[in-house]
């Protein structure tokens, strides 16, 4: 299972060279400029941050009208924010925007949140596997169009294994948690922090994640397209630096706050509390907290995405871009200090 990282003590504590935002008098003198968010997905956990600033008025704080529209894919989200002038900025999985950029669409990386790819597999919790190796002839479900499918291969190698040693099971996304959690496949290849507290309520898991076996690339994080990065490039950068801020502030021991917000902002979802608790609880290991020295949490760190470049090239994903920089824009995620009177 996930390490335990020490909480973050960054709310209520002043930051040395903060550069913080009028998030007060001089944000409410002005009509708040009006954002629109596309995430990645239906509600879940990863929404956390988002949900919670706006419940507790940050965005308009910090002079923003946002309004967020749920998902379905990151494939998706990417297309759309990317394609068109509908949204100013999305939520999905950076992978996806890498590949698109490298095909032609032009979007870029603004903040980063979780720096290790969510992707890996579920096992059963004291079940013997532990890693590719312990794959041998058993029974393995995967989704053939999803994310993971292209690092199969190289997963079961780094164990010594083929696909020829394995039963690979084709499900289909929808019904993959379903496939596993009754049994009917020792192992998945998924999302791990969306998939494990959902079929962990029915077949106690743990994950084993591709990023341990050097198949990593940044995770859920913020992008937009290069012509709203250059109209609206301060609103995105205040956007994306209360997110920030949010998440610091659930991971200060915060988080049922964050569950909260979710369903209240989400009430005709019938979300499960425990659930949610559990996708966040999740998620903390794929942020690396706490953040490197001298940058918020969410700042692009370029390693990763030089990282990344390799990785997706490797698995055929990537074609053309060859340097990580060019998929993300620095200096967007500020350190910012939330309403004190909220953050309570």
């Amino acid at each position: 299972m996930f390490s335990s990282i020490p909480k973050l003590k960054l709310i209520g504590r002043a930051l040395a060279g903060c550069v913080a935002f009028a998030m007060a008098a001089g944000a409410a003198a002005q009509a708040p400029e009006k954002l629109k968010v596309r995430l990645d997905w239906t509600p879940w956990g990863v929404h956390g941050a988002m949900h919670l600033a706006q419940q507790k008025g940050w965005f308009n704080a910090a002079g923003l009208d946002v309004q967020m529209e749920d998902g379905n894919g990151s494939v998706t989200t990417v297309q759309i924010v990317g394609g068109g002038d509908q949204f100013d900025v999305g939520h999905a999985a950076l992978a996806s925007m890498m590949i698109a950029r490298d095909k032609g669409l032009p979007v870029k990386g603004v903040a980063v949140f979780a720096r290790l790819s969510d992707v890996g597999m579920l096992v059963p919790a004291g079940g013997g596997i532990k890693g590719p190796k312990d794959l041998k002839g058993k029974k393995v479900a995967y989704t053939a169009g999803s994310l993971e499918a292209p690092f199969v291969d190289a997963f079961l190698a780094a164990g010594g294994l083929k696909k020829s040693d394995i039963e690979l099971v084709n499900v289909d996304a929808a019904g993959k948690a379903a496939t596993y959690a009754a049994g009917r496949a020792d192992a998945a290849f998924s999302t791990i922090p969306f998939f494990l507290p959902v079929v962990s309520q029915t077949r106690p898991s743990e994950a084993v994640r591709f990023a341990d076996y050097n198949l990593n690339m940044p995770s859920f994080g913020l992008f937009a397209s290069e012509a709203k990065l250059a109209s609206k490039r301060e609103a995105i950068a205040k956007f994306a630096s209360v997110v920030a801020a949010s998440w610091q502030y659930v991971y200060d021991g915060h988080e049922d706050e964050a569950v909260e917000a979710i369903v209240a902002q989400r009430p005709q979802a019938k979300l499960d509390k425990k659930v949610l608790r559990g996708q966040i609880d999740a998620l903390r290991g794929f942020f690396q907290l706490p953040a490197p020295a001298g940058q918020p949490l969410g700042a692009p760190v370029a390693a990763d995405w030089s990282t990344a470049v390799k990785t997706l090239t490797d698995a055929g994903l990537l074609k053309s871009i060859k340097d990580g920089n060019d998929f993300f824009v620095p200096g967007l995620v500020r350190p910012v200090a939330l309403n004190a009177a909220s953050a309570k």
